[in-house]
């Protein structure tokens, strides 16, 4: 259950149907638990994870690995009942 206040306004309380929560301080640090077992599936890839954000790094010599990164990354989402930002790929 979550609710926000701002000023002397409290929200109405609600469910929480996602892992992490945005905003307040444990949600970063229950993303860096969550992701701890998010890996590239290529040793040449890498993945950076910072707050509630994690970034794959794919080098050119490794271009061919890239649809396999992105669906292990969805297919990881999906597990851990998170969504990603399609915006932010590619």
């Amino acid at each position: 259950m979550f609710c926000t206040q701002f000023g002397l306004q409290l929200s109405d309380v609600l469910s929480i149907t996602a892992s992490i929560v945005q905003g307040p301080a444990p949600g970063p640090v229950s993303y860096v638990v969550t992701a701890s077992d998010l890996k590239p599936l290529s040793s040449a890839n890498v993945t950076l994870k910072y707050a509630d954000d994690t970034y794959l790094i794919i080098p050119a010599s490794s271009h061919s690995t890239y649809l396999s990164e992105i669906q292990n990354l969805e297919a990881w989402a999906d597990r851990n009942n998170l969504k990603l930002n399609w915006k932010k790929i590619l």
